[in-house]
Parts: C-alpha cells; structure tokens; sequence
C-alpha cells in the first residue's frame, strides 16, 4: 500500500518541493460538477491540491458518461459522491468537502468561502453570472477562474484562456454555445476544463497571467 509521504514524494519529484508545498496547502472551490467540473477535479486531485470543495445538485444520467468524469456503475448517484469516490480513487489523501446543493444568491458565499480558487464550470450564462458577482462582492482577493465557449467539433486550439482582470481569468473558445444546438464533445470539453484546472495550478504558484 503506498503510503501519504511516497505519494507526496512522488509529487515533489514531478513539480518541485516548493511548488507542491503550495498546492498542498491550497483549497480550491469547483462549482458544478459536469463536464468541466468534473475532468477539472480529476486534474486537481492528480496534482495534489490539498483540499477540493464539490458542489452540485445532480445526479449521474446516462447522458453525461460521454464527456463526464462518471463511471456506468454511478449512473443515479449524486455526482458529489460520484466524484468523491472517483478522485480518492486517484489520491487517497486528499481533503474533499461535498454539497449536494444547488446554489443560489444565499447559500454561495458560505460554501466557498475558504477556497483561495474558485472555478466556474455552470451551463447557464445567469449561473455563471450570479456566481461572479458573489465573488466579486464578497471575497475580492479570491481568484475566479470561468469557461465560456467549448461546443462543437471546431478546432481544440480556438480554446484558450483569458486574463480579464487581475483576479478574473475565462477559458474557452468564447463563441460556441450548447443552446446553438452544436453538441457537447469530450475532447473540447476537455481542453477546455484541462485549460481551467492549469490556471488554477499558475496562480497557486504566482503566476498571475494567462
């Protein structure tokens, strides 16, 4: 069985004591748990952020295995336990907070409140909005880091990731829309969450540009 310092030593070897110092002691808030919420704590869990807080209100459908960090086995679960499970089966020694919760203009602020990143990964543009204005209002020093645009079979290198102030930063295409009738493609999805979690890591490290 390999224990929690072989792990962290294995880590150290890959980013640097230093560097896996700060991601041990980091915290990091993914709001919604879907394609890009979920490829996004699968990455953040491998790099060894000490503690992830999961939030969502769904449930695991058959219609998410395509792109979605879910096994056919969990199909019916609450994605937070779904993905709990999943990610402890990456890195047992992670810290996981879980809420079943779909948020709102109440309950956001409390919930993430000890994350120093906090990711974006909603479907709607006003899920999207709302929670930027909470973060904005209430924790001015937390980083936000959002997608927007990551439909259709278009090329993976029209994704990219913003700087849109120095404590607001978007991935994605910035065009393409779910609502346009353009489906959902695993590998855009993907890039675009793998776009999100690599920010994260940046600014964890002090690297403040995109």
């Amino acid at each position: 069985m390999i224990t929690k310092e072989e792990f962290y030593q294995a880590l150290v070897a890959r980013h640097g004591l230093e560097n896996q110092r700060k991601f041990d002691e980091a915290c990091v808030a993914i709001c919604g748990l879907g394609g890009l919420g979920s490829n996004i704590a699968i990455c953040l869990a491998r790099v060894g952020i000490g503690k992830l807080i999961l939030i969502d209100f769904d449930v695991v459908d058959v219609t998410n295995l395509h792109r979605q960090q879910y096994k056919i086995t969990q199909v019916g679960e609450p994605k937070t336990e779904a993905l709990k499970d999943n990610l402890l089966e990456i890195n047992p020694f992670i810290d996981i907070d879980i809420h079943q919760v779909k948020l709102d203009e109440k309950n956001t602020a409390p919930l993430i409140k000890d994350a120093d990143v906090v990711c974006e990964a909603f479907d709607k543009a006003e899920c999207k909005s709302m929670l930027a204005d909470i973060v904005f209002t209430n924790y001015p020093d937390k980083y936000l880091v959002s997608g927007s645009g990551m439909a259709g079979f278009s090329s993976v290198n029209d994704i990219v990731t913003r700087k849109i102030t120095s404590k607001f930063y978007v991935s994605g295409d910035g065009v393409s829309d779910v609502n346009d009738g353009i489906g959902l493609v695993a590998s855009r999805v993907m890039t675009c969450a793998g776009h999100e979690a690599h920010m994260v890591i940046s600014l964890l490290r002090g690297e403040i540009t995109a």
